[in-house]
């Protein structure tokens, strides 16, 4: 069956040049949150293909399949898919898809329950490093936590009960509004729910190393994500402060001196806040925008054209 073949090449090589092209935009830096939602809307195009693909060959290799999904076709629609000929090759690729599928779903559920556990870890280290009083519980508990360390650090540990956590030396480096910056930073990842976004990224790299789009998902994410939430707190305090409050916080890391530092990323953060390159018009946003949300429809669109050309 020809339309479960095309779906699959569409899927492959998406995959293949979507991680080529993308980062090319000069546009992603100044939109990221637009720059979020195009890979989103590519790697649903990639799992969309092989999805469809899967069905249309299982639906031509297996009776029991085609009769729920072509159940009321007419026989003009289900001879144009060639769902009669029924070759050997359709049920060895619809196992296969299948199989990525079952896997993705595997690798899914894997990083969210480490994911899990990494937080159940740290919040009990939040729990003996910052004890509850006498009286008060957990889940009354502030959202707001101060550790005391001499690491100037802040960071958002989401799950049921969130919290922003910020140790003692980060309250003496950051005066003013540079302290209400890095906790705008933090909110800004919270209320975007990026770490839904960083899950995904690590299932799907994670369990399928060799596909060039989701490695550069997962990549792109963690970039992107620390982008946008720079943005918020920037749209509320100044890009400046931000930068300034970035430098006090990592300066003592080694970051922004000469050789590999461990974050490599945040001297072109800082560099990008204090350039302020212009953001893109709103109609140009939304033409970005828009013609993202389009990109999961050409699978869709090429799995009709058998059906479209069949009808009177």
């Amino acid at each position: 069956m020809l339309v479960s073949l095309a779906l699959l090449a569409l899927g492959v090589l998406t995959a293949v040049v979507a991680p080529r092209l993308l980062p090319r935009a000069d546009w992603a830096e100044r939109e990221p949150v637009v720059a979020l939602w195009v890979w989103q809307c590519v790697v649903a195009m990639v799992l969309l293909s092989f999805a469809l693909s899967m069905t249309f060959s299982a639906a031509a290799a297996w009776q029991a399949v085609r009769g729920p999904v072509f159940a009321s076709a007419p026989s003009a629609v289900i001879e144009a898919y060639e769902l009669g000929t029924n070759r050997p090759w359709s049920a060895v690729l619809a196992v296969l898809l299948a199989a990525g599928g079952l896997w993705s779903g595997a690798m899914l559920g894997r990083e969210i329950g480490q994911a899990r556990t990494r937080r159940k870890q740290r919040r009990c280290e939040l729990l003996v490093r910052a004890p509850l009083l006498p009286g008060e519980e957990v889940s009354g508990s502030g959202r707001l936590v101060v550790l005391e360390g001499e690491r100037a650090d802040a960071w958002w540990l989401p799950g049921g009960t969130p919290r922003l956590v910020i140790t003692t030396a980060a309250l003496r480096r950051l005066k003013g509004r540079q302290l209400d910056a890095v906790l705008a930073h933090e909110q800004g990842h919270a209320r975007a729910r990026h770490d839904w976004l960083l899950h995904c990224g690590e299932a799907l790299a994670g369990g399928f190393p060799g596909v060039p789009v989701f490695a550069a998902f997962r990549g792109e994410m963690h970039r992107l994500v620390e982008l946008a939430a720079d943005d918020v707190a920037s749209r509320r305090f100044g890009r400046l402060t931000v930068a300034l409050a970035l430098v006090e916080l990592n300066e003592d890391r080694g970051v922004f001196g000469p050789g590999p530092a461990p974050d490599g990323d945040l001297p072109q953060r800082v560099n990008r806040l204090l350039t302020a390159a212009p953001r893109l018009s709103p109609g140009h946003r939304l033409r970005l925008t828009a013609a993202a949300s389009l990109v999961p429809v050409i699978p869709v669109l090429v799995a009709f054209v058998p059906a479209l050309t069949a009808l009177p």
